[in-house]
């Protein structure tokens, strides 16, 4: 995969509308970034904590090591970053400035390794002017510095610790200056966009805060954390001491994150309207099928630091534990930040967005053509199988002309990132991939038509969430209450009735039921191959292997790995071979009525996390406040429960009493024997 600068990637990014990121550039020689500073609402010290406060680069620095020699073929460096440098160091005593104006990485062992980089002089290549279509909008001239210099150097990975020089041009088409005439060119080549990008989080903090409202949002942090010690909040501030991104989540969705937080969706629906409050959520869906947040945040700033940060202080407040999948909208920035802080987690790209600017990309199809966009949508949505996807894809490209459209061009050249029929391997938690989740969209719809204050945003949100609490307390009393509507005689439906929550088992009856009308023919061996077919219909046949004596079975549709429940053809298979009631590794627990019972996601603590823990004092927090929400749900329960949770925990807390006398009484008398 490989990976320019050129202006190739420029319309990409114009094409599928991805987040620009403001204030980052491509040039290697960089002004001083922000600092980044990160707090902590800590009730250990009962007051915000500074963990972390770091500086980036600053303008066209040197290595002291780094010799005064000019590249050549051959030349041998252990890292990319370190050839970064040196040819940083080379431009700077020459008189040029440089970028990275093209990198290739290579899937290797299933893991995108970054195998080439090349550094140019500032002034390579040529601006190629956009093709866009025409808008009244005006758009701000920029000037090009470049004349296609063909000044270079390029290295190639030849080992793990190994980068070579397989490339490299001396020659400029320019006049090279001094190192200070370098220093101002790039100094006023920069600036420009850092003033750009100070302006514009200036006018956002102002949007955002008004006047008083970050002194307020402070204060309401406080407050929550003093009525909820399970309450969490960083703030990310810049060198100016003003914040750039802000993240929060109390002590429900920290707990609702422990039992449903397997798949994880970073909603931006904020980016839909310019009067929304830059307001991001990471949610999931619980048992019920319902939404639920796991934390919010304030997206100020969105470079790929800023995003890194959010994304670490979420991992933080969720107990170090990361997603199986991750789910985001479609961005450069956003991207390099999940591969930094997710590496062996799922990310996929939200197709409802997708699909959502494909009504604005392709209008003039759509209205041409009334059955386009139907057809789209159940090509993505639809088809179960790869090959399923690509020819239905080619035929509605032939049907309505579109073979050349640059649009879907693009679309189908990411389709791994954020068609269901790519994906299906990976779970996502989607009970049906036909049907849209409800996000924090419909919650914007319904209450902000205009610009309202933080204040008001944020106790509109806080009733929200109450409401979606109280949806789920009364899903959770009425499964206990209701009764089933059995469809069939199969002992496979009366236990998933018995264990599965309301909506999940309906959408297990759909599935059972619809089993019932599949052929299936046998081809016996040591592991079992069926073919799945209905109504004799070749097209949307399907092979299940089953291995007998494990109960285990694998359809060539993976239903299962995508959302949880077992699929019809695995269905048709068990009903044909005597399977009459579900194994237990197919019922997932967060599919059924006992999803907050016991402890879950314990499994994937581990002794690594453990260690974390070991020499984190915050994560030592977060961990026993974990442990304690749990008790405190579970005692709360009946006034039987409630005795025992407060009898252990004030035996607990004697305990912590005595060892803390303990060891002050040795402290003495450690001090007199030295």
């Amino acid at each position: 995969m490989e990976y320019s600068s050129s202006e190739d990637d420029e319309l990409v990014e114009d094409c599928m509308d991805l987040e620009e990121d403001i204030g980052a550039s491509d040039v290697d020689q960089r002004t001083g970034e922000v600092t980044a500073s990160l707090h902590f609402g800590d009730q250990l010290c009962n007051s915000v904590v500074t963990v972390e406060n770091s500086v980036g680069n600053v303008l066209l620095t040197t290595d002291g090591e780094v010799k005064n020699e000019e590249p050549y073929l051959g030349m041998v460096f252990d890292s990319d970053s370190s050839a970064r440098a040196f040819y940083n160091a080379y431009a700077l005593r020459i008189g040029f400035g440089i970028r990275v104006a093209r990198s290739r990485s290579e899937r290797r062992k299933g893991v995108e390794v970054l195998v080439m980089k090349r550094f140019v002089c500032l002034k390579e290549g040529h601006h190629k002017k956009k093709v866009t279509e025409y808008t009244t909008k005006k758009k701000r001239k920029r000037l090009s510095i470049r004349d296609g210099c063909p000044a270079m150097m390029e290295v190639v990975r030849r080992g793990p610790d190994k980068w070579v020089v397989t490339k490299s041009v001396l020659e400029h088409t320019h006049v090279v200056v001094s190192p200070d005439k370098v220093r101002e060119i790039q100094l006023n080549h920069l600036s420009g966009k850092d003033r750009e990008h100070e302006n514009y989080l200036r006018d956002m903090r102002q949007k955002i805060f008004g006047e008083g409202d970050a002194q307020g949002l402070l204060e309401y942090f406080k407050r929550m954390q003093a009525e909820n010690s399970g309450f969490f909040y960083a703030v990310q501030v810049d060198n100016r001491n003003c914040m750039t991104n802000v993240f929060w989540a109390d002590a429900k969705a920290r707990m609702a994150y422990n039992y449903f937080g397997d798949a994880v969706t970073f909603d931006t629906t904020y980016k839909k309207n310019e009067n929304m409050i830059p307001f991001a959520a990471f949610t999931g869906v619980n048992h019920h099928g319902q939404p639920v947040v796991f934390g919010c945040a304030l997206a100020v700033d969105k470079t790929e630091s800023s995003f890194a940060w959010l994304f670490e202080t979420w991992l933080t407040a969720m107990f170090g534990r990361r997603p199986i999948s991750f789910t985001t909208d479609q961005g450069k920035a956003m991207e390099v930040a999940v591969a930094k802080v997710f590496p062996n987690t799922h990310h996929r790209v939200c197709r409802w967005r997708v699909l959502s600017r494909c009504k604005k990309k392709l209008s003039d199809v759509c209205s041409r053509y009334p059955t386009f966009y139907v057809e789209l949508k159940k090509c993505v949505n639809e088809s179960d199988a790869v090959d399923v996807f690509e020819v239905y894809w080619r035929s509605i490209l032939d049907k309505y002309g579109l073979r050349e459209n640059t649009w879907l061009q693009l679309l189908y050249n990411v389709r791994h990132k954020w068609i269901p029929a790519y994906l299906k391997s990976s779970f996502f938690a989607e009970l049906s991939t036909t049907q849209k989740l409800e996000s924090m969209n419909r919650f914007y719809r319904n209450n902000f038509d205009k610009k309202i204050s933080l204040h008001a945003f944020i106790a509109k949100f806080d009733q929200a969430m109450n409401c979606r609490y109280e949806k789920e307390a009364q899903e959770d009393l009425a499964v206990l209450h209701d009764q089933r509507i059995l469809k069939t005689d199969a002992p496979l439906e009366k236990q998933a009735a018995n264990i599965y929550t309301r909506t999940v088992f309906e959408k297990f009856q759909v599935e059972l039921i619809e089993a019932l009308d599949y052929s299936v023919k046998i081809q016996d061996g040591a592991i079992s191959k069926f073919s799945v077919e209905r109504d004799g219909d070749a097209c949307n046949r399907h092979i299940v292997f089953l291995n007998v004596s494990e109960k285990k079975a694998c359809c060539s549709c993976p239903k299962f790995d995508f959302s949880g429940i077992l699929c019809r053809h695995v269905l048709a298979v068990f009903l044909v071979t005597g399977v009459i009631l579900l194994p237990e590794h197919y019922i997932l627990k967060r599919w059924t009525r006992k999803a907050k019972s016991g402890l879950i996601l314990e499994e994937d603590r581990g002794l690594e996390f453990q260690n974390y823990c070991d020499s984190s004092p915050i994560l030592r927090y977060n961990d026993l406040v974990h442990d304690a929400m749990k008790c405190a749900e579970k005692g709360a329960a009946s006034a039987e429960t409630y005795k025992i949770v407060k009898d252990i925990l004030q035996k607990a807390f004697a305990e912590i009493v005595a060892l803390e006398e303990n060891v002050a009484k040795a402290r003495p008398n450690h001090a007199e024997n030295m």
